[in-house]
């Protein structure tokens, strides 16, 4: 019985609400699109408007710009030249990102903006639906353990 306990409070303790998740930038045409799309319905366009919306809409997304997605002091999980890296951002010099490793800060890391794979750079957010499982994982086993003393 000791050893269950054991393993249930150290899984627990392992488990983090925080989840390193791609953000998918938001696509501006799709959206012009849409707009165009209702505006069209309700002020009653001509199909040469419509088309040229569509046109529009079929140019090819705007680049990813690294140092604005990459901010300091944010944490970050990165692909530079097939490995993975967990960092913390400290600064950029130039075109050279400067950050250290999340569980050590003495250490630092440089990249060039040209090694960092910027469709695979996700960002640490906290995630709900973790944290929901968690609390109820907790409730229910406090409710267990009462139902096991008054037992």
């Amino acid at each position: 019985m000791r050893k269950k306990i054991y393993l249930i409070v150290l899984s627990c303790s392992l488990v983090s609400c925080y989840t390193y998740q791609v953000k998918k930038p938001a696509d501006p045409a799709t959206a012009d699109k849409q707009e165009s799309k209702s505006n069209a319905a309700s002020s009653g366009k001509t199909k040469n408007q419509a088309a040229e919306t569509q046109s529009m809409a079929a140019q090819p997304p705007v680049p990813v710009n690294i140092k604005q997605k990459l901010v300091p002091t944010k944490n970050f999980k990165i692909d530079v030249d097939g490995k993975s890296y967990k960092i913390i951002v400290d600064r950029w010099e130039s075109d050279s990102l400067v950050a250290h490793p999340v569980h050590n800060p003495d250490r630092v890391l440089k990249f060039h903006k040209n090694q960092i794979n910027a469709e695979r750079i996700a960002e640490r957010r906290f995630s709900q639906p973790i944290a929901d499982i968690i609390t109820i994982a907790v409730y229910a086993g406090a409710g267990v353990g009462i139902w096991y003393l008054l037992r």
